[in-house]
C-alpha cells in the first residue's frame, strides 16, 4: 500500500493517476487535509482525512501502509514541526519506506525555502525509516502567469540578471517520484532533479515573444527597485520583498543545476520551458 500525501494538490493528483497506470488502485491511498475534495477530483482510490497539524488524523492515516510520498507542506515556516509529526507517527507505524520532496540542492541552497526542507532531511535521515530524497527544483508552470503578467505590461521585469533557472514541468516530477515508489534501489538516495536547457529571465522573455508573437523586452531591475514596483502593482508584503530577494538569489545560481538525475528517472527529456508555456499561452490576435 502506498500513500499519497497533499492529494489533492496538482502534483498529488499526478503522482497518483501515474501509479495507477502500473498498480491496482487498490493499493494506493489518498492522504488530503480537505478529503470533500475527494469527489470533485475523481481520484479512484480510497481517501484518508490527513492534516499535517492533526496528529490523530496522522496516525489513522498511515494504518497499513507500506510507502510513503511525503509531499512537503505548502505553510512556509510550519513545515518542519508538520513534517515531524508526519515522521514520527511513520517510525511508530515501522513505515517501510519514505519518499519526500525536498528542494534543489537543500543543504546549500541561498534560497529561505531551503532550511525547513533540510530539517526534514535531517529528521528522515535520523528515523531509522529507508528514504529517498527528491530535491525537485522550480516548477516551469509558476511562470505561466509571469508570462501573461508580462505581456499584459508589453515587458518582462524582474531582478534577475544573468541568472539561470534549471526548471522542469510539474508532470515531470510526478513521473519521477511514481519511478521511485515503483521502482527499486533507491533507499538512501538524494536526487537532484532539475529541467534543461536552463533559462535566463531573458530567454523567458524571448520564449514568450515566440509564442505570442508580440515582442517581450526583458527590464532588469535592481532588488529593491523591484520589490517596489510589485508592491505599487498591489502585491500584498511579505511577496514583493520575498520575489525580488529569490530574484537576486537566482542571479547567483540559486535555481541552475545541470544534473542529469530527472532524465534519469523518467527515462527521457524534461519538457522545456517553451514547451509548457506554449500549452498555455494563445499567439496573440
Amino acid at each position: 500500500m502506498i500513500g499519497v500525501t497533499c492529494a489533492s494538490g496538482q502534483l498529488g493528483q499526478l503522482v497518483i493517476g501515474l501509479l495507477k497506470e502500473t498498480l491496482p488502485a487498490s493499493g494506493i491511498v489518498a492522504l488530503m487535509r480537505s478529503p470533500e475534495k475527494a469527489e470533485e477530483l475523481d481520484l479512484g482510490v480510497e481517501v484518508r482525512p490527513f492534516d499535517y497539524n492533526e496528529p490523530d488524523q496522522i496516525e489513522a492515516g498511515l494504518e497499513g501502509l507500506d510507502a510513503l510520498l511525503l509531499i512537503s507542506g505548502s505553510e512556509v515556516g510550519l513545515r518542519e514541526i508538520q513534517h515531524r509529526n508526519v515522521i514520527l507517527a511513520a517510525m511508530g507505524h515501522k513505515l517501510g519506506r519514505i519518499v519526500y520532496t525536498s528542494l534543489l540542492h537543500a543543504d546549500t541552497s541561498p534560497l529561505k525555502l531551503a532550511q525547513e526542507h533540510l530539517a526534514t532531511e535531517l529528521m528522515l535521515a535520523e528515523s531509522g525509516i529507508p528514504c529517498t530524497i527528491l530535491r525537485n527544483g522550480w516548477y516551469a508552470e509558476n511562470y505561466i502567469d509571469t508570462a501573461r503578467s508580462a505581456l499584459e505590461a508589453g515587458a518582462l521585469y524582474g531582478a534577475a540578471g544573468e541568472g539561470r533557472i534549471s526548471a522542469a514541468s510539474r508532470r515531470d516530477y510526478a513521473e519521477a517520484a511514481a519511478a521511485v515508489l515503483t521502482g527499486t534501489g533507491h533507499e538512501g538516495k538524494t536526487y537532484e532533479l532539475s529541467g534543461g536547457p536552463a533559462f535566463s529571465l531573458g530567454d523567458l522573455a524571448g520564449a514568450i515573444s515566440e509564442i505570442s508573437g508580440t515582442a517581450i523586452p526583458y527590464r532588469d531591475m535592481e532588488e529593491a527597485a523591484y520589490a517596489q514596483a510589485l508592491a505599487e502593482a498591489g502585491l500584498k508584503a511579505p511577496w514583493p520583498d520575498f520575489l525580488a530577494r529569490m530574484d537576486r538569489q537566482i542571479s547567483e545560481g540559486a535555481l541552475y543545476d545541470e544534473g542529469q538525475d530527472l532524465p534519469r528517472l523518467i527515462g527521457r527529456a524534461p519538457a522545456t520551458i517553451r514547451d509548457v508555456l506554449a500549452a498555455s499561452l494563445r499567439p496573440a490576435a
